[in-house]
């Protein structure tokens, strides 16, 4: 799958640091296909908007806990790292 460009925002970014973890940990299990803490409904739909071209939303949580999204846009050109209340 492309991603496009990479952005990441303050929020997620924070939060990263904050766990001493890196983003490429995330991405490459992200472009692996797994879809982190996703129910089952939106796994199956990630899985199919690789296949039709939608935009795909996956769920990780830091190891401190904080709770982020990997989102890349329908027509791949961008991948954005972000909190929840930053959407």
């Amino acid at each position: 799958m492309s991603v496009g460009r990479l952005f990441m925002t303050p929020g997620a970014n924070d939060a990263l640091e904050e766990s001493n973890q890196s983003p490429t940990l995330f991405l490459g299990r992200y472009l692996g296909g797994d879809w982190g803490e996703c129910g089952t409904e939106d796994w199956k739909s990630n899985d199919e908007a690789i296949e039709i071209g939608e935009r795909v939303l996956a769920v990780y949580s830091t190891a401190k806990g904080v709770k982020f999204w990997i989102i890349t846009e329908r027509d791949r050109s961008v991948t954005t790292f972000l909190l929840p209340d930053e959407y």
